[in-house]
């Protein structure tokens, strides 16, 4: 009975810690050290410590805490080593520091902050600025985790609904035309082999730009992170950007039949930007506007220079998008597919805001639900 009751308690026990927040100090001055271990130990946090950054990184790994607070000025390994260190591991990059230091400096906080600390303490401090300062971090780290998780969420449920859809209904049309004729290839007029054989081609187009959208979020998901293909993607000369623009909007309206729907008025200029780019943005915001808006009704697409920057503009009055909506933009992303009929995978925008960036410009949306929308891409001249 002593045997299992002890056994029981202990379990409690370990279940409580592991429930506790996790906390790594990093700090070589031992004293240092063990106060900041005993006040957050006080208040109800499982907390670690090491005494050197090479000891921070070991325990970070294995800790696996939700708060670093470490010493800037130690010995072999300093504060910034290490973050540099945490932040190339994937095990580590997302957990917060916060720098303990006695360097006041505003250079050395700029340091910091490059690399991507999250906060600083100045040594002497007060028990309560530790904790004020840790509270804050972990609170502000709990609210980016939820709207990660909703992300996450919204996302998982709109890959589960979208991407299957978008597969099967192009596979069903071709396998369903392509058995017909095999069917009845022995009756079947010229006039029913231009139907079948047409629902089949527009069907495999419908899949082959589906493929082809992925490809191309792909593709720019790996450029953002090499800075050597971002500069030779962007030494590139376009000279004659109004003529592919308007080449480019009215091929895509043509293929939907709205090029009467389409009006063009565009300026000269020149951009550091490959025509093959440039031809993208335009194809993805004409399809857009024109997937999001009816037959009959106006779409405008025009170009300005304004100061240093060349802002191609396309407006459409459609159904338009929420505030929320904009905000949550990204792949896979659709927006009220329970009510609309739409194809696409929600690429189109993503694809149009990355190009935009990896060129050093930016994507800009203003919407009025039930009245319209208007995209914005803004790229350097030079």
């Amino acid at each position: 009975m002593y045997v299992e009751t002890t056994a029981h308690l202990a379990a409690l026990a370990a279940q409580e810690q592991a429930d506790k927040v996790r906390i790594l100090v990093i700090d070589d001055e031992r004293s240092l050290r063990q106060t900041i271990v005993a006040v957050l130990e006080y208040s109800g946090y499982s907390v670690r410590g090491a005494s050197d950054g090479f000891a921070g990184i070991r325990l970070a790994e294995e800790f696996q805490p939700a708060l670093i607070v470490s010493d800037i000025l130690m010995p072999g390994m300093d504060g910034y080593d290490l973050l540099r260190t945490l932040r190339a591991n994937p095990q580590t990059a997302a957990i917060p520091v916060i720098f303990v230091t006695a360097v006041a400096e505003q250079q050395a906080m700029r340091q910091g902050m490059a690399l991507g600390a999250d906060d600083y303490l100045i040594k002497p401090f007060k028990p309560d600025d530790l904790l004020k300062a840790v509270e804050v971090r972990l609170q502000r780290q709990a609210a980016l985790q939820e709207k990660h998780d909703t992300t996450l969420k919204i996302l998982r449920t709109n890959i589960m609904y979208a991407l299957p859809h978008e597969m099967r209904t192009p596979l069903h049309l071709i396998l369903g035309f392509a058995q017909m004729l095999e069917m009845n290839h022995a009756s079947a007029t010229s006039a029913d082999i231009v139907q079948a054989t047409g629902a089949i081609i527009k069907a495999g187009q419908r899949l082959e730009r589906l493929v082809e959208n992925y490809l191309v979020y792909a593709q720019l998901e790996v450029l953002a992170s090499d800075p050597a293909e971002i500069k030779v993607l962007r030494n590139h000369l376009t000279g004659n950007v109004d003529q592919v623009i308007a080449a480019a909007a009215c091929q895509q309206a043509a293929t939907v039949n709205r090029s009467h729907d389409l009006a063009v008025d565009l300026c000269p200029a020149a951009l550091r930007i490959a025509e093959e780019s440039l031809t993208r943005i335009v194809l993805e915001l004409v399809e857009n506007a024109c997937k999001f808006s009816e037959p009959g009704t106006p779409i405008r697409l025009t170009s300005i220079i304004e100061g240093n920057n060349y802002r191609l503009s396309i407006s459409d009055a459609g159904r338009g998008m929420s505030a929320d909506e904009i905000k949550r933009i990204g792949a896979y992303m659709q927006f009220g597919r329970a009510f609309y009929e739409q194809q696409g995978l929600g690429l189109g925008l993503v694809i149009v805001r990355r190009l935009a960036e990896l060129h050093g410009g930016q994507m800009e949306i203003k919407s009025t639900v039930g009245k319209g929308t208007n995209v914005s891409v803004y790229l350097p001249l030079n």
